[in-house]
């Protein structure tokens, strides 16, 4: 009978701790048929993914601790849907630690977030991997989400290649950050905000106890203010990171939106700047407006996208049209046309295709988003 009672007590004590707590499993599988044309230098015709969602698969949970304190966890991976491969990460927000997992070979990482917090009317302390303040305004203001052949995310830097071997990757790409201590603020009169401190993790020694110079690399720091009430959301970003010993990369950027009822206007600026080696600082601006409008079942959305850098290194601007009709709240099919016109002396603005100098590019995506 006592067995029975302890037995009794445990399933009831159990029953009481997961009432408390929810796991959900969620995803987004989107497979895009795609065509870049970069003229003389070749066009291709590919079966790719995430041209309107990033492809994922993950898992969140939530506890509730009881006096408004709650505790959580979320793991997400990127998915490689058109061949079935997971996306690589980054150990230690450099090169180096990035090759610890290479696509195709590792299966599925949570290379998009990994965290858990701890939250309450205090606002929320996150830590793990998760997405850099900075990388918000990009997509957020962004009509295409940074996804597809129309993504604001063609005018970067880093997306161009020029940063390459001094980029750090995910981090400097904007998008992500390992290692990372985040803390997000409580809504305050629509006034928002969130800060990161993440870690490379290197040795501030080397052999014999000499101070390492490269024991910053990898180190990023970044901060995001807003304010959203009513039709209005306009925020502003900083973000850091050391990339080699006195040298930094660094971004600025400035993102608003007006929701008039009929469609919602956005605006984006995007400064990069990277210190290099051999010429110095390499900057970057781009620019973008853009309208996301309902049509029928779906919705239309446009850009006028333009940029430029040191002296003129990379120029050009870039139009996109696109259109989602939802086949159903989980089911949307989805297509994106750009044209990307070249102005630059060093370096061209693509898809995937160098077009070449003075050269221009166009592509489509014509894709099936399914969320889950």
């Amino acid at each position: 009978m006592k067995k029975s009672l302890i037995a009794l007590a445990v399933l009831a004590a159990s029953g009481a701790a997961m009432a408390q707590s929810s796991v959900t499993l969620f995803g987004v599988v989107d497979a895009t048929i795609r065509y870049v044309d970069g003229g003389t230098n070749g066009n291709i015709w590919s079966l790719t993914n995430s041209g309107y969602n990033s492809s994922r698969l993950g898992f969140r949970g939530t506890e509730d601790l009881g006096g408004g304190l709650s505790a959580s966890f979320w793991l997400e991976a990127g998915v490689n849907n058109d061949n079935g491969t997971g996306s690589a990460s980054s150990t230690n927000n450099t090169v180096a630690g990035s090759a610890s997992a290479n696509t195709g070979t590792q299966g599925l990482t949570f290379n998009r977030r990994s965290t858990v917090s701890l939250a309450g009317s205090w606002g929320e302390l996150r830590l793990g991997r998760d997405f850099t303040p900075y990388f918000w305004n990009t997509t957020i203001f962004d009509p295409f989400g940074t996804n597809g052949v129309g993504a604001v995310s063609n005018f970067t830097l880093v997306g161009l290649g020029l940063l390459t071997g001094n980029s750090l990757n995910s981090t400097a790409a904007g998008v992500r950050a390992s290692n990372s201590i985040g803390y997000f603020m409580p809504n305050i009169s629509g006034f928002y905000g969130q800060a990161m401190y993440a870690m490379g993790e290197q040795n501030n020694k080397l052999v014999g106890g000499a101070s390492n110079p490269a024991g910053s690399n990898g180190n990023v720091g970044s901060v995001r203010i807003g304010y959203a009430n009513g039709p209005v959301d306009i925020a502003y970003s900083w973000g850091a990171t050391t990339w080699a010993p006195s040298l930094q990369y660094q971004v600025n950027n400035v993102g608003a939106s007006w929701n008039f009822g009929v469609a919602k206007a956005l605006f984006l600026w995007n400064q990069e700047a990277s210190d290099t080696p051999a010429s110095g600082t390499v900057r970057s601006n781009t620019y973008m407006i853009g309208a996301t409008m309902p049509l029928g079942a779906g919705e239309l959305k446009g850009s006028y996208t333009w940029g430029n850098s040191t002296n003129d290194g990379v120029d050009g601007s870039q139009i996109a049209l696109g259109y989602v009709y939802n086949l159903s709240k989980r089911t949307a099919l989805y297509t994106t046309y750009s044209y990307i016109n070249n102005d630059g002396k060093a370096a061209s603005y693509n898809m995937g295709i160098n077009p070449g100098l003075k050269n221009s590019t166009y592509g489509f995506d014509f894709g099936v988003k399914h969320s889950f």
